[in-house]
C-alpha cells in the first residue's frame, strides 16, 4: 500500500502541492490528471526525494514511513520513478546502468549463468518495446528520440521489477504504437500487487489502460477524484470547470 498524508511540497517562492491525502492500495491504478502548472510533475519528483522541494505530511509505502529517506533510500525499498523528460548519460551503456541498479537493490555477486540469463531478458523486453536488442549497447538515452527515451524507461523498470511505479507523462512524445506498446506493457506488469500511479496531461493513454482512479489536480489539491469515466469528462470539457475559483 502507498500514502499520502497531507502532503506539502514547497520552493522557495511558494507552495506548490497543497496537503494531498492519497491512498493506492496493492494493485491499483491511479491516475493523476491536471493542466500545465498544475503541480503534477512536481508531485512525482518530490514523491522520490527531489532536492529542490522541501517537503511535509507523510509518505508511507507498506505502512513505513519513508518520508526522510534519500532518493537512492526510496529506490531500495521498491519505488521507481518514470521521468517525463529523461536525460542522456554520455559514457555509460544501458547494459551497464541496468546491471548497476540491479546490484544496488539487491541482486549482487550474480555468477556467470544468471548474467547471461539477465542480458537475454533485457535483449528480449528491448524488442518487445520495439527498441531492438541493439539499443542496450548504446550509451543511455543519447541520440534517442523522444519516444525511444520513453521506451528506455520502460525497460528500466521491467528490469528492475519495482512495486510502485510513478509514471510521469509518458504519453507525451509517443506516436500511437508507442503508446499501445507502452500501455501494453504496464498492463502485463500488473501482478495484483503492484501499485501504480499514471501522472498525465492528456486521456489518451487511458485508452489504453484499466485504472481504478483517476483524480483532478488543479493549483496543487486534488478537486475530484472518479473513475475512467473522469477522464472521459476532461476530454470533453476541459479543465475549466475545475479551475475557477471559489468565488465565481
Amino acid at each position: 500500500m502507498f500514502e499520502l498524508k497531507n502532503f506539502s511540497v514547497s520552493v522557495e517562492n511558494g507552495q506548490i502541492i497543497k496537503g494531498i491525502d492519497l491512498t493506492i492500495k496493492d494493485g491499483e491504478t491511479h491516475v493523476i490528471m491536471g493542466p500545465n502548472g498544475a503541480g503534477k510533475s512536481t508531485l512525482a519528483s518530490s514523491l522520490l526525494g527531489h532536492p529542490n522541494f522541501i517537503t511535509h505530511g507523510k509518505i508511507l509505502l507498506d505502512n513505513e514511513d519513508i518520508s526522510l529517506l534519500e532518493t537512492d533510500a526510496r529506490a531500495r525499498k521498491g519505488m521507481f520513478l518514470i521521468f517525463q523528460y529523461p536525460e542522456e548519460i554520455e559514457g555509460i551503456t544501458v547494459s551497464n546502468v541496468i546491471r548497476k541498479a540491479s546490484s544496488a537493490i539487491g541482486t549482487k555477486n550474480l555468477d556467470l549463468d544468471k548474467l547471461v540469463e539477465q542480458h537475454k531478458k533485457l535483449e528480449s523486453d528491448a524488442t518487445a518495446l520495439g527498441l531492438g536488442k541493439e539499443f542496450i549497447k548504446r550509451e543511455l538515452n543519447v541520440g534517442f528520440s523522444g519516444g525511444e527515451k520513453k521506451r528506455m524507461e520502460m525497460l528500466q523498470a521491467m528490469a528492475l521489477n519495482p512495486k510502485f511505479m510513478i509514471i510521469d507523462e509518458i504519453d507525451s512524445g509517443l506516436d500511437v504504437d508507442g503508446l499501445r506498446i507502452i500501455s501494453s506493457t504496464i498492463e502485463q506488469m500488473k501482478d495484483g500487487k503492484r501499485n501504480f500511479l499514471i501522472i498525465t496531461h492528456y486521456p489518451r493513454i487511458l485508452k489504453h489502460l484499466k485504472v481504478d482512479y483517476v483524480h483532478i489536480l488543479v493549483d496543487g489539491k486534488i478537486v475530484k477524484t472518479g473513475s475512467s469515466a473522469l477522464a472521459e469528462e476532461i476530454e470533453e470539457k476541459g479543465y475549466a470547470p475545475y479551475s475557477k475559483s471559489d468565488d465565481e
